[in-house]
C-alpha cells in the first residue's frame, strides 16, 4: 500500500486532503512542509499547528537562524513514513496536525517583533491547538511563553541549552537571546521553582532558582535518572519544553551561532524526550538551527529529530485510549 502511495502522492503540503496520516511522497521531492503536513491558516479542528520563526536578530554570535525553520521542514521529509520509533503510537495518524507556516514580521521593525511573535501564537492558542514552533534564535521562547502564560499562568519550563539564558539585564526592551529568561522569571510568566533546564555547561552567578541539571550530570547519572529528577520538579504543572540544538554536543549538532563541547549526545537527548512521555506538556519550540554551519545537514536532521519527539509528546496525554 505505501508503494501505491508513494507512486501517487506528490505535494502533499498542498494537496493532502486528510491532516491525519502517514505520508509516502518521496524524501527528495515535492513542496516541503514539516513532515508533509498540510499548509493552513484554517484551524478549525486542528490539535497542534506547527509553525516557522525564521528570526535571528538578537544573537551574540553567529547569524543565520533565520534559515532553521526551512531546513527542519526538508530534513524532516525523511521522518513520515512510519510512526516514531519507541513510542508505541502514531502521532500523525491520531492527531490534526497542520503546518501553520511561518510568523509574518517587518524584519527593519524589529522593536515590533515580540509583540507579533505573542499576537501569532495567542491566535493559535486561542483556536485551541498547541503549537510546536520551529525557529529561529532563542529570544523567540520568551514572546511565545507570553501567550502561553496568558492561556496557563506561571509556566513550568523544560529548558534543554548550553547556556541558562538567564543573564541579567532589565532592559525589557533589549531583544537578546541570552538574557530573555531573566526577564520571563522577573516578569512571572515562568515559575522557576518547578522548571529545569538540561544540559548546561557554561558559568552564570545566578540560575534564578531553576533546577540545573548540568550537562556532566547526564554523562554520569544517564537520560533514566534525568527523567525521574525532572518528574519530580515539573510534576502534572503545564510544562513549555524549548530545546535548544546546542544543548547537543557540537560533534552531533554543528550547525548552531554558540557551539559548546561537551553536550549530550542524540542517543541521550533521544532517550530523555521519549522517556518524559506523560508530562503536562502544553506546547514547544526547537530553536537555534543554523544550517550554514553544518555541510551535512545533520543539524538540521536533528532539529527535526527533536520537533517529532515535541509532536509524540503533545499527543501522548491526548492519544486515544
Amino acid at each position: 500500500m505505501a508503494l501505491e502511495n508513494a507512486k501517487s502522492e506528490v505535494d502533499l503540503a498542498f494537496t493532502r486532503k486528510d491532516r491525519r496520516g502517514l505520508a509516502f511522497e518521496n524524501a527528495f521531492g515535492g513542496a516541503t512542509s514539516f513532515l508533509r503536513r498540510r499548509y493552513s491558516k484554517d484551524l478549525t479542528g486542528v490539535d497542534l499547528a506547527i509553525t516557522g520563526v525564521p528570526f535571528d536578530q538578537a544573537v551574540t554570535h553567529r547569524t543565520g537562524t533565520r534559515f532553521g525553520p526551512r531546513a527542519i521542514r526538508e530534513a524532516s521529509a525523511l521522518q513520515p513514513f512510519d510512526p516514531p520509533y519507541g513510542w508505541s503510537y502514531s502521532p500523525l495518524d491520531e492527531m490534526e496536525i497542520v503546518d501553520y507556516g511561518d510568523v509574518a514580521f517587518d524584519y527593519a521593525k524589529v522593536a515590533d517583533f515580540p509583540d507579533t511573535l505573542t499576537a501569532h501564537i495567542r491566535s493559535i492558542l486561542a483556536s485551541g491547538a498547541g503549537s510546536i514552533t520551529l525557529g529561529g534564535d532563542h529570544y523567540i521562547t520568551f514572546p511565545i511563553l507570553k501567550a502561553y502564560a496568558e492561556k496557563f499562568g506561571p509556566i513550568s519550563l523544560l529548558h534543554f541549552d548550553a547556556h541558562s539564558d538567564t543573564w541579567p539585564d532589565d532592559d525589557f526592551t533589549r531583544i537578546d537571546h541570552g538574557t530573555m529568561f531573566y526577564k520571563a522569571i522577573k516578569s512571572g510568566i515562568v515559575d522557576p521553582a518547578t522548571s529545569v533546564q538540561v544540559g548546561i555547561r557554561t558559568h552564570n552567578d545566578d540560575f534564578m532558582g531553576v533546577n540545573v541539571i548540568d550537562a556532566r550530570e547526564v554523562h554520569e547519572t544517564g537520560p533514566a535518572a534525568v527523567v525521574k529528577k525532572i518528574r519530580a520538579i515539573t510534576g502534572n504543572r503545564p510544562t513549555y519544553v524549548t530545546f535548544d540544538i546546542d544543548c547537543l554536543d557540537p560533534a552531533f549538532a554543528p550547525g548552531t551561532g554558540t557551539p559548546v563541547w561537551g553536550g549530550l549526545a542524540s542517543w541521550q537527548a533521544a532517550a530523555i524526550l521519549r522517556d518524559l512521555a506523560g508530562i503536562n506538556m502544553v506546547g514547544g519550540d526547537v530553536v537555534e538551527v543554523s544550517p550554514a554551519y553544518d555541510t551535512t545537514g545533520a543539524t538540521a536532521i536533528a532539529g527535526a529529530h527533536v520537533a517529532h519527539e515535541l509532536i509524540c509528546l503533545y499527543g501522548w496525554t491526548r492519544r486515544k485510549g
